[in-house]
């Protein structure tokens, strides 16, 4: 065997220094440098001490101290979003055995952690989550977890956008739209005729009836797009025939629904023209994504297609961008943030690699983590202990059955009378039938404008979760598992 050079063995011995140095060198210089740059910073402290700053600003604190009614909002908000992850995960467990979807576990977490329930028995607690108003004057933690949760829902959407097969959807885009109309009109006229009963007992003279009347009819007409949409995941039904139907019934009707609310509060507002604004606005917005985004998304992501490896940095970051802006754009139209982000993931194509990869990287982040935030935000606004006595209940029962009527019946004639079998037809009444959380959003308008009052909040907040509740095992009757597959 040839022996290695010596040159070798001797630049293990001096490859600490790197220049032929000892290595003590190196480590001395170090320390001197360090000793020198503490011996120059408590120079600097001596002359510093003795300098004289300005007479302190009246808003000005002491270092290290909290101002009086300033909370820590990012210990409140972590500890929500922990708690609201944790125990909905083990409610959605709990759920699962019930036949409901995980969802559910969630939205009930997000109530039993507010005022219903944890607020009541536990107020410490709760202040833990979410503080009292004498703690947090200004708000500040659930204008926190407001942002978080709206956030999430955005993200969301954009994957159900993602996901949403349009060009399946295209061949049924008669039957979907007249589905969705249907499945506004019979249910805001049944609401509206439903407010001759309410109006003179949860209501009063400051509300004019035209006001109240138009609230409750479009409040019965809401579908929860997010809910809807998580069922059908959960089920395995959103890539089918009847999911891509019921997503875009969905997608129709809330979009119709919000300019709706909007002509409400407009007439609420005496601001028709607010109305016009986003009925104009809606239109025009969709108009730009499918003639102009749509095109620019098709040539982009065929040049994408080509490439190997991970996205390019334009992909990702511009993505990010587009969903951002196009949830601000349709939030200042007046629609909802979430209907941007929903119409730029389906604009995307389906079987883009942007398509793909997103589709990956944000389901866990989204659904997971931010997601939940929804849930809690919406429901620890919710005090179902309003409701109590006979005649309120009785009430509330009525209120249920005009919103099962007029949305499932609604819904199972349209889509008969299009084509769709008895069992389909009964099956698309059910999952519009979803109410959820974006019934909560609605609610909360009505009553910040104080159209509604909050027992009829409550009674609403109740319809929401039974309209909600009742959908999966009605759907795991009309589709058993085997045949969802």
């Amino acid at each position: 065997m040839v022996p290695e050079p010596a040159v070798a063995s001797g630049v293990s011995g001096q490859a600490a220094t790197g220049l032929g140095r000892p290595a003590w060198v190196g480590i001395l210089g170090y320390v001197g440098l360090l000793v020198a740059g503490v011996l120059l910073f408590f120079a600097i402290r001596l002359y510093g001490e003795g300098l004289v700053a300005p007479t302190a600003p009246t808003d000005a604190r002491p270092v290290g101290q909290v101002v009086s009614g300033q909370v820590d909002v990012v210990g409140h908000v972590i500890a929500t979003l922990a708690a609201v992850i944790g125990c909905g995960y083990l409610l959605g467990r709990v759920f699962r055995y019930f036949g409901q979807p995980p969802v559910i576990g969630e939205v009930v977490a997000g109530i039993l952690l507010g005022p219903s329930l944890l607020g009541s028995v536990a107020p410490e607690w709760a202040h833990t989550l979410i503080p009292s108003e004498a703690m947090d004057s200004r708000g500040q933690v659930a204008a926190a977890l407001k942002a978080i949760s709206q956030l999430g829902v955005i993200l969301y959407m954009f994957l159900v956008g993602l996901e949403l097969n349009t060009a399946r959807l295209a061949g049924r885009a008669h039957a979907a739209v007249a589905v969705s109309h249907t499945s506004i009109i019979v249910p805001f006229v049944l609401g509206a005729a439903l407010a001759l009963g309410l109006y003179p007992i949860y209501s009063h003279s400051g509300v004019p009836f035209t006001s109240f009347a138009l609230f409750m009819g479009s409040a019965m007409a809401i579908t929860a797009f997010p809910i809807l949409a998580r069922i059908l995941t959960d089920r395995g039904l959103d890539k089918t025939e009847l999911g891509e139907i019921a997503l875009g019934c969905a997608a129709a009707d809330d979009v119709s629904a919000w300019c709706l609310l909007a002509l409400v509060v407009g007439v609420a507002q005496s601001q028709l023209s607010n109305a016009l604004w986003v009925a104009g606005g809606a239109v025009a917005f969709i108009a730009f994504m499918f003639l102009v985004m749509r095109p620019l998304l098709k040539f982009a992501s065929r040049r994408w297609d080509e490439g190997t490896g991970p996205l390019p940095p334009l992909a990702v970051s511009g993505t990010y961008f587009a969903i951002l802006f196009c949830s601000l754009a349709t939030e200042k139209i007046g629609i909802h943030a979430v209907f941007g982000a929903f119409l730029l993931g389906a604009v995307i194509p389906h079987r883009s690699r942007i398509a793909q990869e997103f589709s990956t990287r944000l389901k866990e982040p989204a659904t997971v983590l931010l997601l939940p935030a929804f849930f809690a935000y919406t429901g620890m606004r919710t005090q179902i202990n309003l409701v109590g006595g006979l005649n309120n209940w009785l009430w509330c029962a009525a209120i249920i059955l005009v919103a099962v009527a007029g949305k499932f019946g609604g819904t199972l004639f349209a889509a008969r009378l299009n084509g769709l079998s008895w069992r389909d037809s009964a099956a698309l009444g059910t999952l519009m039938n979803t109410r959820g959380l974006m019934e909560l959003i609605v609610l909360n308008i009505g009553l910040d404008l104080g159209v509604i009052s909050p027992t009829l909040f409550a009674m609403m907040v109740v319809m929401a979760l039974f309209t909600t509740a009742t959908t999966a095992p009605v759907l795991y009757w009309l589709i058993p598992p085997k045949k969802s597959a």
